[in-house]
Order: C-alpha cells, then sequence, then structure tokens
C-alpha cells in the first residue's frame, strides 16, 4: 500500500468517524483497546494498552486517528492501560462467539455466498445458545465482524466469571464435540407382563429429554419422515446398506403412520428394530453435523481477548462493523447494509484481477487504471488489490 493510498484511506475513514454512530461497550473505563493504523501497512501492528475514560475520548480519537482496525477488550480490567497482563488485573469477561468463514468447514468460494453461509451457522449457534442455554435474545449481542463473519457478545452476569476452560467447554458442547453416539440407539430392559420375565426395547432420547439427545430425535425423525413422504420413498431407504426391499417397505409405512412416529418422538425406537444399528447412528452423526455451529474455539477460550468495535470500519473491507438484532440479523445483507462509501466514481490503478459482488453489482476488473464506484475502490484498496489514482 504505498503512502498516497494510505492517506486517501485514512481521510476517507475520518470522515466516516466525524458521524459515526458508535457502539460502545459497557464499562468503558475498565476496557483495553488495541488499534492498528494505515500508517504502519503493510505490517501489521497492534498498538494496545490504551484505555479511554468517556464517550467522548473515543469518537475524538477515532476522528482524529482514523486506525484502520479498533478493538476493546472482552475483558473488564482494573488498570486497564497497565503494559502487562498482570497489571491489568483482570475483573471478569464478557462470553464472545466468533464465526468466521476460514473456520467453517465447506464454506464457499464466492464472497457473497460464503457470507450467507456463515449466517446460517450463527443462526444455528443463537438457536442452542436460547434453548440449550436458556440465554434470552436481550442477553445477545450480535455484530457483522465486517469481514467474513459474525460475532456474538453476552454479557450475562451468569458468564462473566467463566475461566478460559469453562468457556472452552460451552464450545464442545456447540460443536457437538465429544457426543458418545455409540449408546444414543440402545436396549433397555423391561418386566414382562408377570414381572418375572424379562424383555428389552430399542430406546433412543425423547424429544423431551432437552440437550442433544432431543435435537437428534426431532432432526433424524424429521429427515426421515420428509424421505418417507416422497413417492420413491422405498427406492430411497432401500439406498441404505443393509436394507432391504420389505424392510424398506416397512419403514415407509411405520414413517407414515403418526401413531408409531408419537412413539418414536418419545423415544421407543422398537418400530425401527430391523434397522441396522450403524445405520441409526451415521443418521444421528448427520443430525450433529447439519445442528452443531462452528465457531472459533480460541477465541471463545480467551479471556483477554480483543474484539472488534461496533460501528468501526474493518480495515480489510471498508465496511462497517454492524451491531444487529436477531431479527435484522435473519434479514442483513453485508453486501449491502454495511457499506458506507458513496457510489461516486474514484480513479485507481487495479494491482491484479479481482472480482466481488457489492451492492447487487458483479464487479470484475483487470489490471490497469479502473474507474469505479467510491465504496468498490475503497474494497480493493483495503484488500490490497488496486492503488489510488491513476
Amino acid at each position: 500500500m504505498d503512502l498516497k493510498t494510505k492517506h486517501y484511506l485514512k481521510s476517507k475513514f475520518q470522515e466516516y468517524y466525524r458521524t459515526a454512530e458508535i457502539h460502545l461497550p459497557a464499562r468503558l473505563p475498565e476496557r483495553e483497546w488495541g488499534v492498528i493504523s494505515f500508517d504502519d501497512m503493510p505490517e501489521t501492528v497492534m498498538r494496545r494498552h490504551k484505555a479511554f475514560g468517556s464517550a467522548g475520548e473515543v469518537e475524538d480519537y477515532l476522528a482524529g486517528m482514523a486506525p484502520a482496525h479498533v478493538y476493546y477488550s472482552v475483558a473488564y480490567y482494573t488498570y486497564p492501560n497497565a503494559p502487562t497482563m498482570k497489571e491489568k488485573q483482570w475483573l471478569a469477561a464478557d462470553l464472545i462467539f466468533d464465526l468466521d468463514a476460514d473456520h467453517i468447514p465447506g464454506a464457499p468460494n464466492s464472497y457473497s455466498d460464503m457470507l450467507e453461509h456463515v449466517k446460517k451457522e450463527t443462526l444455528k449457534l443463537y438457536d442452542l445458545l436460547t434453548n440449550d442455554f436458556g440465554f434470552k435474545e436481550e442477553d445477545i449481542g450480535a455484530v457483522f465482524s465486517g469481514g467474513r463473519g459474525y460475532h456474538f457478545h453476552i454479557s450475562n452476569p451468569r458468564v462473566l466469571s467463566l475461566e478460559s476452560a469453562e468457556r472452552r467447554e460451552i464450545v464442545d458442547y456447540i460443536s457437538g464435540r465429544g457426543l458418545n453416539l455409540d449408546k444414543i440407539f440402545v436396549k433397555k430392559g423391561v418386566s414382562g407382563d408377570a414381572g418375572s420375565e424379562k424383555a428389552t426395547m430399542n430406546v433412543f432420547p425423547s424429544e423431551d429429554d432437552g440437550g442433544w439427545g432431543e435435537r437428534i430425535n426431532r432432526h433424524m425423525i424429521a429427515y426421515l419422515r420428509e424421505l418417507a413422504a416422497k413417492e420413491d420413498a422405498e427406492k430411497l431407504f432401500t439406498g441404505f446398506k443393509g436394507i432391504g426391499k420389505k424392510t424398506s417397505r416397512q419403514i415407509v409405512e411405520i414413517l407414515r403412520d403418526e401413531t408409531q412416529v408419537d412413539l418414536l418422538k418419545k423415544g421407543n425406537m422398537e418400530a425401527l428394530s430391523r434397522v441396522n444399528k450403524d445405520i441409526i447412528q451415521t443418521l444421528a452423526e448427520r443430525s450433529v453435523t447439519e445442528l452443531s455451529a462452528s465457531v472459533d474455539e480460541p477465541v471463545t477460550g480467551d479471556i483477554k481477548r480483543l474484539i472488534r468495535l461496533p460501528g468501526s470500519l474493518h480495515g480489510k473491507s471498508g465496511m462497517r462493523v454492524t451491531s444487529l438484532s436477531i431479527a435484522q440479523l435473519e434479514e442483513f445483507d453485508p453486501l449491502n447494509d454495511a457499506i458506507v462509501f458513496s457510489d461516486k466514481p474514484v480513479k485507481l490503478k487495479v494491482i491484479r484481477p479481482f472480482a466481488v459482488q457489492m451492492k447487487g453489482k458483479d464487479l470484475h476488473v483487470e489490471e490497469g487504471v479502473q474507474e469505479l464506484p467510491e465504496y468498490a475502490a475503497i474494497y480493493l484498496m483495503c484488500r490490497g488489490a488496486a492503488e489510488y489514482g491513476p
């Protein structure tokens, strides 16, 4: 990034910060702050151990210095601007989740598709946090990172004192790590009619058991019923290894019978006793994959982490780090809603071919002097794909 480009980007960021709505964290004076400056680029130098006493101080700093990236600590400290972590005296920390395309298996290559994929993972995380951990919607602050993912901030008093190991256990649960699926489909002893005989019954977690058992039950039965509803259902079930035509026909009949389905929902899997246990386990594994959320474990486990400031700009995209309600998250389109710069044309020299979709436009640029809308020109400059001016 040449000097002319740095000056241009810094001036545009300053222009934004003069009127920007910044979402400052609670207990502001107890937070440590860190910034990365355009002046240091292309080197990435984090200047941290800063502290601000008021909203006015933060706003004045941003409008004056216009850093490329702005972060604050998830932790609260007695002395946040002390030069060492020990001297800061840790008090507590918010619970943070980071969902980034770099850490999500199977994320598409297209930027727009990637962002949509990450959003789906984020909504799965929200479902886990509210249904399994009991957090309320108002406990969870959703934030678009300005780059390739989303953050969740939780400041509920119940989580502030959690240590790193306890936070990693939460990640294990959310990701489905450590689930013993070998025991998900078992035989249970039941008493005979006379009270002396012993019989066995195939059982499975009920849809009312809570936790992963309930999740797997609901998801697996819904998937099987979806298959059973198709015209070629018997053929579909025969496609499972170990299921013949006769068994396939029986499975379809069971899954189309509401009485039998109600028994399955209650955990009585006797009706599917002919189905190989390995198939049940494969279906259970599929449910875990579909329902778990891929979060960046080191971020959640780090009780001294710095996280992006909502309302600030992301120095590698020029887009806004955006606070969202859950309702807003569902409809949020980052490549339109997080763009803050104008459509006015800007000349720049493209260093390498680049393609991106922004504001509903597919932008494909080749090397050489180009004229692009300001928001796209800034994006390319921030990505290191172009320099300012002809």
